[in-house]
């Protein structure tokens, strides 16, 4: 596909910036007079005669949702309020870039998702946390997916096959009460900003097809999701951390 194209799929044209979540707070609640927050009201299937008032907020903590959405709607001279969490993603180029979506310990996930122990030891073995004594590998600290036998590889690939809606679910959506609803992606480029609005169960449909299988480069994907080690931190303990990203972009091919 080509930029332009990428660029034009599903995509609106929202004129003036989008700097952070704050703009698009600002947005929502100025959405009588604001048409691009009148399309995303539309796009979240509000009929805007309903709609009395919008109130946006940041959302504060390590949440999957970003900014929420307090809508009061009248049908019928009955009187509702909706409450809508967004993911919000600035993207700055035309080949998005990766986003980290989580990460954490090793053992947080074990926790998470009931991990075996076996898959547990190959993680650390993976992030570093369990020190390889296997000669020859690309980077002594650790052990890529690829440079494991393929027992080890089949029991990892199965264990995330087997879970995969849950995982994916956590990673994208969250859980509790800020869990995330909607995935609002900015794509900031050739002066002019793009955005496309998904219910987070596409978005996860996106994200999550495809297989589970080792990449090139010896990681692990879930469908278009990568896991990887964290790394970087000047080689502090927290590079041995587990994260997965995606590329926000998507969206737009969707």
């Amino acid at each position: 596909m080509t930029k332009i194209n990428l660029v034009k799929l599903g995509s609106k044209t929202a004129k003036g910036g989008f700097r952070n979540e704050k703009e698009v707070i600002a947005r929502f609640n100025n959405w009588k007079n604001d048409v691009i927050a009148r399309k995303w009201l539309e796009a979240m299937g509000y009929d805007l005669k309903e709609v009395e008032y919008v109130k946006a907020s940041k959302i504060r903590g390590q949440y999957k949702a970003d900014v929420q959405v307090r809508v009061q709607i009248t049908i019928k001279l009955k009187s509702q309020s909706d409450i809508q969490n967004l993911q919000v993603k600035l993207v700055s180029n035309l080949n998005g870039g990766f986003n980290q979506i989580d990460k954490r310990r090793v053992d947080k996930y074990a926790e998470l998702w009931d991990i075996p122990k076996d898959i547990v030891g190959i993680l650390k073995l993976f992030t570093g946390e369990i020190k390889p004594t296997k000669k020859g590998l690309k980077d002594k600290r650790r052990m890529r997916l690829s440079e494991m036998s393929k027992g080890d590889q089949d029991k990892t690939m199965n264990f995330f096959n087997d879970n995969k809606i849950l995982i994916i679910s956590d990673l994208l959506k969250g859980r509790g009460e800020f869990s995330a609803d909607w995935v609002l992606v900015i794509l900031k480029a050739n002066n002019e900003n793009k955005w496309v609005l998904k219910s987070i169960n596409e978005a996860m449909n996106i994200f999550g097809g495809g297989d589970v299988r080792i990449a090139s480069g010896g990681s692990l994907k879930i469908g278009k999701i990568g896991m990887q080690r964290k790394g970087g931190d000047a080689g502090r303990d927290t590079a041995k951390m587990l994260q997965f990203k995606i590329n926000p972009i998507e969206l737009f091919n969707n």
